[in-house]
C-alpha cells in the first residue's frame, strides 16, 4: 500500500459529533478532503445543514442529524439515520462537548452532572452502539477529543472549570480501557488532546481590547502560536485512515508542546 492509499478515505463513512463549528468542524472538512462520506450531528440542525452542505462541496455525500449527546433517543436516533442512509459506519468522532465555569469551591452539582451526561455518558452510548456495527462489519475507527486539560490541572483564575477537566480525564481512561477491550474486534481507538486554537468560539479572545491576555496565552505555548484548521485535521486522517492500524489506545496532544512544559 502506498502512502496515497494509506490516507485514502473515499467511500468512507464518518460521523463528527459537534461537527458544524470549530475543531469538530476542522477535522469534518479533512476527513472529507479525504474522500469520506460525513454525517455532522450536534445540537442545532441549521448549523448541521449548513456544515454538511459546505462539505458536499467537496464532492461526497452528508447527512446532518440534529443530536443533544445528553439524550439516549437522539444517540439512537444518530445511528438509526447514520445507518439508512449509508448503511454502515467506519469511522465515529467523539468530539461533542460542554463545559460551565464556576469556582471550585461552589460548583454547582447539577452543571457537573450535565457535563459528564454529555461529556463521558454520551460518548459511551454511542461509541457502544457504533463499536457493535463495526464488530460486524470487521474492524473500524473510533477517535475521542480530549483536552490539554484532561491530563493536567489548571488555576482557578483562568479555567475555573473542575467538571471539564475531569471528564477529559475519563475519556482519556475510557480511551485506552476501549482501545484494550476492542483490539479483538479490529476496531482501533485512539484520542486527540487539542491545547488553544482559533475556532468561532474562541474568537473573543482575538478582540483588540484582550490582546493582553492573548499575549500571555500564546507565550505560554512553546511553538509561540496557537492552533489552525491544518494544526488538527491531518492527525485526524491518520487515525482514521489504514495509515494507523498499528496505532490503539493513544492520546496524542495538539498543542503547540504546551504539554510538554
Amino acid at each position: 500500500m502506498n502512502v496515497k492509499e494509506m490516507f485514502d478515505l473515499k467511500g468512507k463513512v464518518a460521523i463528527v459529533t459537534g461537527g458544524a463549528r470549530g475543531i469538530g468542524k476542522f477535522i469534518a472538512v479533512g476527513l472529507a478532503e479525504a474522500g469520506a462520506n460525513v454525517v455532522i450531528a450536534s445540537r442545532k440542525l441549521a448549523n448541521c445543514e449548513k456544515a454538511a452542505e459546505e462539505l458536499a462541496g467537496l464532492g461526497v455525500k452528508t447527512l446532518a442529524v440534529k443530536c443533544d449527546m445528553g439524550s439516549e433517543e437522539d444517540l439512537a436516533n444518530l445511528v438509526d439515520a447514520t445507518m439508512k442512509e449509508f448503511g454502515t459506519i467506519d469511522i465515529l468522532v467523539n468530539n461533542a462537548g460542554i463545559t460551565w465555569g464556576a469556582p471550585t469551591l461552589e460548583f454547582p452539582l447539577d452543571k457537573w452532572d450535565k457535563i459528564f451526561a454529555v461529556n463521558v455518558r454520551g460518548v459511551w452510548i454511542l461509541s457502544q452502539k457504533i463499536a457493535n456495527i463495526m464488530k460486524d462489519k470487521g474492524g473500524g475507527k473510533i477517535i475521542n477529543i480530549s483536552s490539554i486539560f484532561g491530563s493536567r490541572g489548571s488555576i482557578e483564575e483562568g479555567h475555573p472549570a473542575v467538571a471539564y477537566n475531569s471528564s477529559k480525564a475519563a475519556i482519556e481512561v475510557l480511551t485506552k480501557n476501549l482501545a484494550v477491550k476492542l483490539a479483538r474486534h479490529k476496531i482501533h481507538v485512539n484520542a486527540i488532546a487539542p491545547g488553544f486554537f482559533r475556532t468561532d468560539m474562541m474568537e473573543y479572545i482575538f478582540k483588540p481590547e484582550m490582546k493582553g491576555i492573548l499575549d500571555i496565552m500564546i507565550g505560554q505555548i512553546p511553538l509561540n502560536t496557537y492552533g489552525v484548521e491544518e494544526h488538527i485535521k491531518g492527525l485526524a486522517l491518520f487515525l482514521a485512515s489504514p495509515a494507523s492500524d498499528f496505532v490503539t489506545g493513544a492520546i496524542v496532544p495538539v498543542d503547540g508542546g504546551l504539554g510538554a512544559m
